[in-house]
């Protein structure tokens, strides 16, 4: 359904650094950078993800209650390893790693806030 998804970020570096970490033991990485944007997808594939800095005055960057982006992780051990990666790069911990039943008897998921306030969940079902 969905194509792709644009974030904004205040730092490019920073936010490299971050969802290079995070999103490597989902198998996601980086496709392309220039000097205000980067993408993300699976190798050899197109970006699913774009990130693109913003100015210092943009305002907030994340959305508001009830948005989360979602990856899929190829294993409980990879939502393990992300969230470990995230909290590393500085993202707040939003949930740590475990079975969510309330979503489903096999719904494996962490939560994190990346350094711009942005909540990733990283999840296997």
């Amino acid at each position: 359904m969905l194509s792709h998804l644009s974030l904004g970020v205040r730092d490019l570096d920073r936010a490299q650094a971050f969802y290079d970490a995070a999103l490597a033991p989902l198998g996601v990485v980086l496709l392309w950078r220039h000097n205000r944007g980067l993408g993300y997808g699976p190798a050899g594939g197109n970006d699913k993800l774009a990130l693109f800095e913003q100015d210092a005055d943009a305002g907030q960057l994340a959305a508001g209650p009830g948005f989360h982006l979602a990856f899929a992780a190829p294993s409980q051990a990879a939502v393990d390893a992300a969230h470990a990666a995230a909290v590393a790069q500085g993202a707040q911990d939003e949930g740590a790693p475990g079975l969510r039943p309330h979503y489903g008897t096999r719904y494996y998921a962490a939560f994190v806030r990346d350094p711009d306030g942005h909540k990733l969940e990283l999840v296997h079902q």
